[in-house]
């Protein structure tokens, strides 16, 4: 047999650099592998929050955090409690990487660039001599004695213990499968909305800073802000549904109604707030007055489609044009005829039965010495940072356990 190394971890990612940098440090005589079946490693952090990373989010209480992942969110109360939002903030200021929060939470470098965080990683790997392996795809895995037998294109590797960050990797969920592992089929998770509607048309850009949306015959609710783009629509009060509801939407093929309120009120609030606008406003025109909150330009589309003519005067509404705006200012029907996802920061709702895995350690149920991090688990969160936190928690709960199991 080849020399057996201690940890080998398949996937060069977030989750793959946390366990590794962790586990090195508290254990500096542990050989440590990172096998990625790229040319690049951490191309995910790369990408994410649109270039800057979004590293986590400014949320310090687990009961809280918990309540951002549609799946997985009881699993990680735990480990949570272990390895939070405020740890994460700790790890990287101890590295030199100062973070920011941002009015929404979300907590980025403060350098704006992704590219800090890639710097950090590696510097760390390359000082606790972690072996990095690039352009080496896994065919198999298996146990072989008490080791790990790890066949790739190139060579046969084989270790003590091995830890799996590869996200979602069909081929690796495969082989898994093989090894006993019940994988939840995956389905994509935060993505946006596909409508063609004439109240949205070009007008790519407006953002609603606080509507809620529900897809109708379902009892998926959301809240937040809504951004009109040139398919359809997205922003977080889309992106949260889309997750909360990755299965039912995807057993609807994607095509649904949602109902949107764009002033968050009940339809007899907005009657009395169209009333009072009548009164004060009642020498000028509707599409051109009025709002509420609304942009300009949403607003007069939505005017339109409440069959109220371009230049008539709030004055001469009638009680009819009343009800029809207020119907379209918080009973908006529109139709979903498809999703677009994000390709570079693809998310799914599926993985490995989270009930197969002991969360005490990240290791499997099934095989000892085998362990996962990251979305390779039946776990995912909305945005905002919460799914890297994730990421974070496991890989540093599984490091500290490797790194006393091999002292």
């Amino acid at each position: 047999m080849n020399k057996v190394s201690d940890i080998v971890i398949v996937g060069g990612g977030a989750a793959g650099f946390f366990t590794a940098i962790n586990i090195a440090k508290n254990n500096p005589n542990c050989t440590i592998k990172i096998i990625e079946r790229g040319k690049t490693v951490l191309n995910k952090v790369k990408v994410s929050g649109g270039g800057r990373c979004n590293v986590t989010h400014a949320c310090f209480d687990p009961k809280e955090l918990v309540s951002y992942y549609p799946r997985g969110g009881k699993e990680l109360l735990g480990p949570f409690h272990k390895f939070s939002c405020g740890d994460t903030f700790a790890w990287f200021e101890e590295r030199g990487v100062a973070l920011k929060i941002e009015e929404d939470g979300r907590v980025f470098p403060e350098t704006n660039t992704s590219q800090t965080i890639i710097d950090c990683f590696l510097h760390e790997a390359k000082k606790f001599h972690v072996e990095v392996i690039t352009n080496t795809s896994v065919k198999t895995f298996s146990k072989v004695a008490s080791n790990w037998e790890i066949v790739t294109n190139s060579e046969v590797i084989y270790c003590k213990a091995l830890v799996l960050t590869t996200g979602s990797n069909q081929k690796i969920w495969n082989i898994l499968k093989l090894l006993g592992h019940n994988i939840i089929n995956p389905v994509p998770s935060l993505f946006t909305f596909n409508i063609s509607d004439e109240r949205i048309k070009d007008i790519p850009g407006v953002v609603v800073p606080n509507v809620s949306v529900k897809v109708k015959n379902t009892h998926l609710t959301s809240y937040g802000a809504l951004l009109i783009t040139h398919w359809g629509l997205s922003a977080p009060a889309i992106l949260k549904l889309s997750a909360y509801g990755a299965r039912t939407l995807a057993d609807m093929g994607y095509k649904f109604q949602i109902e949107i309120n764009f002033l968050d009120c009940s339809f007899a609030q907005a009657i009395t707030y169209l009333k009072e606008l009548k009164q004060d406003v009642a020498k000028t025109t509707v599409s051109k007055v009025g709002h509420l909150g609304i942009p300009k330009r949403l607003w007069k589309k939505l005017v339109a489609a409440a069959t109220i003519s371009e230049d008539l005067k709030w004055a001469d509404l009638n009680n009819n044009q009343l009800q029809l705006l207020a119907k379209q200012l918080t009973e908006a029907v529109f139709n979903v005829t498809g999703k677009s996802t994000f390709k570079e920061e693809f998310v799914t709702a599926g993985g490995i039965d989270l009930k197969e895995v002991n969360f005490k350690n990240f290791e499997s149920k099934l095989h000892s010495n085998l362990f996962f991090s990251g979305e390779i688990l039946n776990i995912d969160a909305v945005t905002g940072g919460f799914n890297f936190q994730n990421a974070w928690t496991g890989a540093y709960i599984t490091a500290n356990y490797l790194s006393s199991a091999f002292n």
